[in-house]
This record gives structure tokens, sequence and C-alpha cells, in this order.
């Protein structure tokens, strides 16, 4: 009994110390994730299956009880429930899966991952470990993507150790040889260090220190250049005539954070400003669960919050090329963006407002993640946050 409790206590303490290790920011960690379904294979109850995954869950989004505190300028009690209640899905899903019986654990566990993957659940689905295939297979895109699938089938079968010594040589030689994804030329992203202030600064000065920031980027020979989630805060007629008319007489496109309000809610986009005018380039598939994406609001007969597109435009046009748009959220789950490598983009552009995350590591792992999805697919990046 003894020998079981120590070995169940190791089980979990090794499944936190995997979720903080591979979800640190550090993009070449994210392979770390791997000893996830190792240990889920290992538990020998339901029970410690269940406990295992929340260990590795509650590890991973730890920076999310801080975070929420930050957002609603509260104490942390109520970033704890969000906390616990988002593990739930993971916990709970995971526990159903798992079984004792070998031969079919690893179907159970790929239907598992599938299902943290795509909506419902999906939608909280972070902490993927099939997010790290970019980092062990970087340019093999879809076949990568399914290498990687099965080498998380395989780790929790009785072969898991030679599986694991496969797959961390893989790990090893890319992080040898590792680079990060190449700017798309012409492009520049810009990174803003104006805090709680983006986005709900809506005065004239705001305005003319944002197409300040773009001029001078412009003037580097930028054609392209992104600003952060929210950047341009709400889209209004006045805001759109004062940007139309100011790049009017320039060659540079801008593709900038803005937030679409109506009377039911509001749609957190991105707009693309150039000499010719203006247009809503990408309504927000994703919002953050919670704070922004409210659907009970319209359940009850209100309105506001933020409206989810889910599985609306996935790529969007831009000049002769075309993106996949990712914003904040959206970054940390996996359906977005393989739903927009389903249509074969020619690069990635990501933006957020990360003001809220001060002192937690959650921009960092945003940008991990969407790197290593840049480099299984070799699409070039282009990346703009606020903080």
């Amino acid at each position: 009994m003894r020998r079981e409790y120590i070995r169940s206590t190791l089980l979990m303490s090794a499944s936190i110390a995997i979720g903080v290790m591979a979800w640190s920011g550090h993009v070449t960690l994210l392979p770390v994730a791997m000893g996830f379904p190792i240990l889920w294979s290992l538990s020998r109850t339901r029970l410690l299956a269940a406990l295992v995954s929340a260990g590795y869950f509650l590890a991973a989004s730890r920076g999310l009880p801080q975070g929420v505190a930050a957002f609603y300028s509260s104490n942390i009690w109520p970033g704890l429930l969000l906390w616990l209640c988002a593990s739930m899905s993971f916990v709970i899903v995971h526990a159903i899966f798992w079984t004792k019986k070998a031969g079919t654990r690893p179907f159970r566990y790929l239907l598992a991952a599938v299902i943290m993957a795509i909506p419902p659940f999906g939608i909280t689905g972070w902490a993927h470990p099939v997010t790290a295939a970019g980092v062990l297979f970087p340019g093999w895109g879809w076949w990568g993507l399914g290498f990687m699938t099965a080498g998380l089938a395989g780790l929790v079968t009785r072969f898991w150790p030679a599986v694991a010594i496969a797959l961390t040589g893989f790990w090893l030689w890319s992080a040898a040889f590792w680079t990060d994804p190449k700017l798309a030329e012409a492009w520049r992203g810009v990174d803003l260090q104006l805090g709680v202030s983006l986005g709900r600064d809506a005065g004239l000065q705001r305005q003319r220190d944002m197409i300040a920031t773009v001029r001078g980027v412009a003037s580097d020979g930028a054609l392209y250049v992104v600003l952060p989630e929210s950047a341009l805060g709400f889209w209004t007629p006045t805001v759109e005539r004062l940007w139309t008319g100011i790049l009017r007489d320039g060659n540079a496109t801008v593709i900038a954070g803005a937030v679409l309000l109506d009377a039911r809610g509001y749609d957190n986009v991105l707009v693309a400003i150039d000499r010719k005018g203006s247009h809503i380039l990408y309504r927000e598939r994703m919002p953050v669960p919670g704070s922004m994406w409210q659907p009970w609001r319209s359940w009850l007969g209100e309105s506001g919050g933020a409206r989810a597109d889910f599985f609306a435009n996935p790529v969007v046009s831009i000049g002769t090329s075309r993106a996949a748009p990712l914003i904040c959220y959206e970054q940390l789950i996996v359906w977005p963006i393989l739903q927009s490598m389903l249509h074969d983009p020619d690069f990635v552009v990501a933006v957020g407002n990360g003001w809220w995350t001060e002192g937690t590591s959650i921009v960092a792992i945003q940008r991990a993640t969407t790197t290593a999805w840049a480099k299984l697919f070799a699409k070039p990046l282009v990346i703009a946050f606020n903080t």
C-alpha cells in the first residue's frame, strides 16, 4: 500500500513538473509535454489518471489566476475558480477514456486527444501535446502532424521507452539546428508596451501616436504593418476616416486589431487599411471564454459579449497573398490553426493584447505555440503584441 502511494505521488509530481517545463514559454521545450501521455498510461486507476491530468493541466495553465485577477482588477479568487473550471473538461475527458486494457489504450488516448482539439471541449483545449509537432518535425506539414499523432499513441503502449527514445532523437536534432520562422517579406509586426490603455484610450492623441508609429515603420520599407489586437480601439466611422485619410498618400497597408460594436454585442476583428480605403479583414473565431465570449447572455435574452465565429474566415486575402490570422486566445488552442492550414495560406499573422498577463508566461506561451505551428507548416510568421 505504501509503495502504491509513493508511485501515485511520483506520477502526480512528475505531471506537474512536465506541465511547468513544457509550457514555460520556450518553444524548444514544448516536446516535454510528450511526458504527459506516458504518465497517463502508467496510471493504474481512473482516479489517478484524473489526478495526473489535473496536475499537468493546472501546471500548464498556472498563469490564469493571476491574469484573470489583473484583467478584472479583483482578488485572485475569481481567477482560481475559472482556472479550476477550465481544467474540468481536460480532466473529465482523459479520465473517461483511460483504460487498463493495453490493447485499446492507444485508440482511446487518440480519441481523447482529438476531442480536446476540436469544439466543444477544444474551446479550452490548452496545453495540447500535439503542439510540439512543429519542434520535432519542422517543415514536415501534415506528415509531421501525422507522425506526432502516431508518436503520442505509441507513448501509451508498452513500447513507450523505444518510442520516447525515437521522438527524443528528433527533438534533439531539431533543437540543434533550430531557427525561428522567417518574417514575411515586406511585412513588419509592431510590438507595443502600452499596457491596459491600449484599446481603452480612445483619444485623438493616441490615434496620432499610432499613426506616427506606422509611418516610422513604413519609412523603413515595410509595405504591410501589423499592429496588435485592439490597437485601434472601437472601429467607428470617425476613426475610419482619420486612418484612411492619412494613408491615402502612401503605399503601406495597415493590419490592426479593433472592436466592432453593435446592439447585440461586439466582434473582435482585424481591420485592413490602405490608400483605397478600409474593410474588416478578419473576425475572431474563438474569443476568450468567460471574459469575452459569454454565450449564456443570448440564452438569457441579454446582449453583450464577443461573438465567436468558430469556423468562419480561416484564411484572408491581403494583396496577392493569403494569411492565416490568429488573435490572442486562438493561439493557445489547436483547431483554429489547423483549420487555417487546410487552406494552405502563405503565412501566419498572430496578434494579441497581453497587458493583463504581466508576471505570467502566457504571452511567451502564445508566441511559442504560434512559432511551433508556423515551423511545422514552414510558413513565415508575423507577430504583434501589446504588453
